[in-house]
């Protein structure tokens, strides 16, 4: 069983780490935005140990139309936790929230590896493939929450 519960951001920092960022230094996974007005962090958590990992940020994407945006990023569940439907989760307890605070949209920039894993989630794909330093190759990804 897993529960989902917001989180602060110092919790986030070992998974982003060791699943995004494991080969930059641990400054990069923390945030110059994780404590902006409207951010929040959600964590899973499967047998009380911390498994998946999101933040949720009011920023608009300059392409997107929409008047109300969130931003989801590092997004990481641990390898071997991946079957328990906990990002899933984590993603399904943001929207509530995002969506009681009159959000049209969450999108995103997710490596072109996990594509297929937001469109399972009911997001889109927009615009085209780009490089994103030192990380690689990311689409945006959009979801409309209305």
């Amino acid at each position: 069983m897993v529960i989902v519960r917001e989180i602060q951001p110092e919790m986030l920092y070992d998974i982003r780490h060791a699943i995004l960022r494991p080969h930059q230094p641990y400054e990069a996974c923390i945030y110059d935005t994780d404590n902006d007005a409207g951010a929040f962090h959600v964590g899973a958590f499967h047998q009380e140990k911390l498994i998946s990992i999101a933040s949720f940020y009011v920023e608009k994407h300059p392409d997107l139309s929409y008047k109300s945006q969130y931003r989801l990023r590092a997004m990481a569940t641990l390898p071997e936790h991946r079957q328990l439907g906990a990002g899933r989760a984590v993603v399904q307890f943001a929207e509530g929230r995002i969506k009681d605070n009159q959000a049209e949209i969450l999108w995103c920039m997710g490596r072109t590896n996990v594509q297929g894993y937001y469109e399972k989630l009911g997001f889109q794909a927009y615009g085209e493939v780009f490089d994103y330093p030192p990380i690689g190759p990311h689409i945006v990804m959009y979801k409309e929450l209305f």
